[in-house]
C-alpha cells in the first residue's frame, strides 16, 4: 500500500456489471416505497444501529435498502484533483475501508464504530480525529442521490434544483430521506499511523496546545495528521497526535489493541505508538471507546475467554439495546437496594475558547470518566456554490449546514461522555442530560442528535435550523411519511 493504485471500472471484471445492478436497484427501492402502506411509518429494515433514543415500538414494514451497500466506483482525480468514490448509502465503513484501503484510500473521515454508514453519518453525524482538517463527512459529499418522502430520488448537489436538500440532508436523521448512494472525495492512505501520547496537568493547558495543533498541523516539529484526546480527570489528559507513515518508525511490529491489550490504557503507558492504518482507524471499536468495562470485557480473565472477533461496539450495542428492552440489570439493582440510573450519553461540540470551562464543569457536576475529545471545524475549501450562502454567526438558517449550525472559521471541540449515573433521591430521569443541554447552549456549543434530548419545540427549531428545515420537509415529504427530525430526536419516533 505504498502508492495509492488507482480502481477504476476497467480495473475489475465486474465494475460495469456492478455499476449496471446499482442503477437498477436504484429503480427497485422507488417501486418498493411506492408498496408501502401509505398510512403507516416509514423506516429501514436495518438489523444494526448506533442511535441511543429507545424508539417507539410499530409493526410497520420495514423499507429494505440494502442493495446500496459497497464501493460502486472508484474514479481519479481530475487536474490534481482528490479521487472519488460513488459508495451506497447502506455502506458500513468497514465495508468502505475494507473496499478502499487496500488501494490506497480512505474516506476523508472514518467514524470511530465499524457498523456506521456513510448514509448514517451524513444524515446524522459522524467524526473523528482528521476532523480538524476535514471537518464532517457530508463535507466531503460531491453529490447524493436521495429517496425522499414523496417517492422520488433525486440528485442533491451543492447547486442546482436541490440544493436546498443537499444543504439540510445534513442532521436530518432520516426525516427528509435516505441517501441511497453518495460520491464522496477520498485520501491517499499509508500503510501505519505513528502516534505520540502528550500528557498535560490541565484541560486548560490541553485546549491551548490544541489550538495550536489546529493552527499549524503540526507539534514539536511534526506534522500532525490526526488528533484527539482523553480527559481521565482534572490534572490528567492527553493529546494523541498522529501522523500517516510508511514505516514502523524503529517498532518492531506495530501494536494490536483487538485482543488482550486496550488502546485507551496505552495513552497512559505510551509516550509513542504505532499501528497499521487499518487497526487505527479502528482503535476505538474494539472496545467501544471504553465502554466495554461495563460488561466486564476488559477484565484479563473474561478478555481471555471473550472471542477476540467478538470484542466489537455492535455487539456491546446489542447488549444495551437487549438491557433497554428487558431492564433486566435495572431490576437487579432495585432488587439490591440501588437508586435507578439515567443514561448519559452524549457528543457535544464546544467552541474551542470554552472547552476547557464546560469540561471542568461537567467533571466537577457529572460523576462520569474518562471524557473523549476530538477537535474539529468546518473544512475551509468550501465547494462550489457553498459560499453563496451568507453566514451570521447569530442565526442557524444562514449556516452553511443550518440543521447543524457550526460557524466557519470557528474552532470546535467535540466532547464524547457515554455512561450512567445514579438519579438522586428526589430528582428525576433526564434531569442531569437538561443542564448539559443548557450547558452547552450557554456556551454556544451543539449537542448531536443519536441519543436522548429534551428540548422543548420551540428551543429545538432555534438550535437546529427550524426556519431552513421547514420549507424543505414540506417540498420533499408533503405527506409527512418520515417523522419529523423533532419528532425523531426528541420524541423518540
Amino acid at each position: 500500500m505504498a502508492t495509492p493504485q488507482v480502481m477504476s471500472p476497467a480495473d475489475r471484471p465486474d465494475a460495469h456489471q456492478r455499476v449496471r445492478d446499482h442503477e437498477r436497484a436504484l429503480e427497485q427501492a422507488r417501486t418498493a416505497y411506492a408498496a408501502l402502506p401509505p398510512d403507516r411509518p416509514v423506516r429501514l429494515a436495518k438489523r444494526t444501529s448506533n442511535l441511543f433514543r429507545n424508539r417507539t415500538a410499530h409493526d410497520s414494514p420495514g423499507l429494505d435498502l440494502s442493495a446500496f451497500r459497497g464501493v460502486v466506483e472508484v474514479r481519479p482525480g481530475v487536474d490534481g484533483g482528490p479521487a472519488t468514490a460513488l459508495v451506497g448509502g447502506l455502506t458500513t465503513y468497514e465495508q468502505l475501508v475494507d473496499e478502499l484501503l487496500p488501494h490506497g484510500y480512505v474516506p476523508l473521515v472514518v467514524p470511530q464504530l465499524r457498523t456506521i454508514t456513510i448514509g448514517g453519518a451524513v444524515t446524522g453525524l459522524g467524526i473523528e480525529a482528521s476532523s480538524f482538517r476535514n471537518g464532517l463527512p457530508h463535507e466531503s459529499v460531491l453529490q447524493m442521490r436521495i429517496l425522499t418522502g414523496d417517492g422520488q430520488v433525486v440528485t442533491a448537489s451543492p447547486d442546482g434544483e436541490h440544493a436546498d436538500l443537499f444543504r439540510t440532508f445534513p442532521n436530518s436523521y432520516g426525516s427528509l430521506g435516505y441517501a441511497l448512494d453518495l460520491v464522496i472525495e477520498l485520501e491517499p492512505a499509508r500503510p501505519y499511523v505513528a502516534l505520540r501520547h502528550v500528557r498535560f496537568d490541565s484541560v486548560a493547558a490541553l485546549a491551548d496546545a490544541v489550538g495550536d495543533v489546529m493552527a499549524s498541523h503540526a507539534w514539536d516539529g511534526d506534522r500532525v495528521d490526526f488528533v484527539d484526546g482523553v480527559v481521565f480527570g482534572p490534572t490528567e489528559a492527553y493529546l494523541s497526535l498522529g501522523r500517516w507513515s510508511d514505516h514502523l518508525e524503529g517498532q518492531a511490529r506495530p501494536s494490536d489493541y483487538t485482543g488482550e491489550h486496550v488502546f485507551y490504557r496505552s495513552i497512559q503507558q505510551r509516550r509513542t505508538d504505532v499501528l497499521t492504518a487499518h487497526d487505527y482507524l479502528w482503535r476505538w471499536d474494539t472496545d467501544w471507546f471504553w465502554c466495554s468495562r461495563a460488561f466486564g470485557a476488559q477484565n484479563p480473565t473474561v478478555r481471555r475467554l471473550w472471542p477476540s472477533h467478538l470484542l466489537r461496539s455492535d455487539v456491546y450495542w446489542k447488549i444495551v439495546a437487549f438491557e433497554n428492552r428487558h431492564r433486566v440489570m435495572g431490576r437487579i439493582d432495585r432488587l439490591r437496594g440501588q437508586p435507578d440510573r439515567e443514561r448519559v450519553v452524549q457528543d457535544v461540540e464546544i467552541p474551542l475558547e470554552h472547552t476547557a470551562e464546560f469540561v471542568d464543569w461537567f467533571l466537577r457536576e457529572v460523576p462520569i470518566e474518562p471524557v473523549w475529545l476530538c477537535p474539529i471545524q468546518l473544512r475551509s475549501s468550501a465547494h462550489a456554490g457553498r459560499d453563496e450562502h451568507p453566514t451570521d454567526p447569530d442565526t442557524a438558517d444562514t449556516a452553511p449546514w443550518p440543521l447543524y449550525p457550526m460557524r466557519p472559521g470557528e474552532r470546535y471541540v467535540n466532547v464524547g461522555f457515554w455512561s450512567t449515573v445514579a438519579i438522586e433521591p428526589g430528582a428525576h430521569d433526564g434531569d442531569v442530560n437538561r443542564r448539559i443541554e443548557a450547558e452547552v447552549t450557554r456556551l454556544g456549543g451543539h449537542k448531536s442528535l443519536y441519543s436522548d434530548a429534551y428540548y422543548d419545540e420551540a428551543t429545538f427549531a432555534a438550535l437546529y435550523g427550524g426556519t431552513a428545515y421547514g420549507p424543505v420537509k414540506r417540498r420533499y415529504d408533503p405527506r409527512g411519511r418520515f417523522p419529523t427530525l423533532y419528532e425523531k430526536a426528541v420524541q423518540a419516533r
